[in-house]
């Protein structure tokens, strides 16, 4: 009987130096948000430019899914990071640049556009990418620690952002330091040789190839019912833009508590994935998917609920937890289930998706807590997170039968 490795993925000299790239990278790029959104918000008070920032990173995200999964499976995808990579840096240098000068706000949202076009290119590339990094065995351990990685990044960016705004009483130095992690990542991908597959015969652009990834998930029912259920769970269940309004009108615990509120997620995601890579491989993964997103709502709702901080507390952090079981069970399934000629157009859908759903999932938040309150926008996204796992489980019995997540006899197409 073979022992349990949890680290499995980080033997690997290519996986391991990517996974320290990433999360660098990751870092500089939180400390960016927080930056950005800091210095746009004293320059303006003006939530408007905001919320146009945001938007204008979304649109090349949206623009360019499907022409970068097409180009994800024609060409080099370390490649494709590296460009990725080279833009941020840009943009980051863009961003010192306008700092240093204060130039006005609106030349900003040139160099938030090139980041929301490197991250389109980075979403597909380095999902896709991934496989060629690591045995097949090792995949879903490798998405387990790409996902601690994450959670370390979302809570380590912001803080030492905010503490270098603090203590120089800027941005410069932040958007400095993000085109550094950015040059990190370039400089610890360079050296590897990753297995690159040229394929035989290279599709030439049109709507049918674009297409395929859509096509291909639509025909795939367990990558199909695993999209639907995380989309609609974080459309429904995502109480993260409610926290303002918990910690200052419910909870009563002001911007201190707010601070904890906002880890308490990334917390629960940290602690569950490094569970999950000490853990032997699911032998029930559907079953387990079906329960955390489950569990998911029921969280979502008992938070709604509380009036105690430390429940509340309990509860986010119970969130993350079971996300992260979601996350990890779905983007295993994609990457080992999707044939390498068209993963990066499965995986340019895939994270189109899921990362949409962050943002729709905020509106609905909000737009019901405008009319109807937030216990109530809480508490009904719970209970619409629970009937969407119900209607899965009954439109899709394939996930209810599915054991291991590389399970052999389950094919593509049923």
């Amino acid at each position: 009987m073979r022992t349990h490795d949890p680290y499995k993925a980080l033997r690997s000299r290519n996986y391991a130096f990517f996974l320290l790239g990433n999360v660098l990278d990751s870092i500089g790029n939180q400390m960016q948000v927080v930056a950005v959104g800091w210095e746009l918000y004293l320059r303006t008070h003006s939530a408007a430019v905001l919320g146009f920032a945001g938007l204008v990173q979304f649109i090349p995200v949206l623009l360019l899914a499907l022409p970068v999964g097409h180009a994800a499976d024609r060409y080099n995808r370390k490649t494709m990071v590296l460009i990725a990579e080279i833009i941020t840096a840009i943009a980051a240098g863009g961003l010192a640049v306008f700092s240093a000068l204060h130039v006005a706000f609106y030349f900003y949202y040139s160099c938030v556009f090139l980041l929301g076009v490197s991250l389109s290119i980075n979403m597909t590339s380095r999902s896709s990418l991934l496989p060629s990094l690591v045995p097949k065995d090792a995949l879903t351990n490798a998405i387990t620690w790409n996902s601690n990685g994450r959670q370390v990044a979302t809570m380590a960016g912001p803080a030492i952002g905010g503490l270098i705004i603090a203590i120089t009483g800027g941005s410069f130095w932040v958007y400095v330091i993000d085109a550094l992690s950015s040059l990190a990542f370039i400089l610890l991908l360079l050296p590897l040789k990753i297995p690159y597959q040229k394929p035989q015969q290279r599709e030439k652009i049109s709507l049918h190839s674009l297409l395929v990834g859509a096509r291909f998930i639509w025909e795939t029912p367990l990558i199909l019912a695993t999209i639907t259920l995380d989309l609609f769970a974080v459309l429904l269940g995502g109480a993260t833009s409610l926290l303002p309004i918990y910690a200052t009108d419910i909870l009563h615990v002001g911007a201190q508590g707010l601070g904890w509120l906002r880890a308490a997620p990334s917390v629960g995601s940290m602690i569950m994935a490094v569970a999950i890579a000490h853990l032997p491989a699911m032998r029930r993964a559907g079953p387990t998917l079906l329960l955390a997103v489950g569990g998911f709502g029921i969280a979502t709702i008992l938070f709604g609920l509380s009036k105690n901080f430390y429940l509340s507390i309990a509860m986010l952090i119970l969130t993350g937890a079971f996300d992260t079981i979601s996350v990890v069970i779905r983007s295993s399934l994609v990457q080992i289930r999707t044939p390498n000629h068209m993963l990066g157009r499965v995986s340019a859908i895939n994270s189109v998706f899921i990362g949409s759903s962050n943002q729709l999932g905020e509106f609905e938040s909000g737009t019901v807590a405008q009319f109807f309150g937030a216990v109530a926008s809480a508490v009904s996204g719970g209970i619409g997170t629970i009937i969407v796992v119900a209607s899965v489980a009954l439109i899709w019995p394939q996930v209810r039968q599915l054991t291991t997540l590389d399970q052999a006899a389950e094919t593509t197409k049923s």
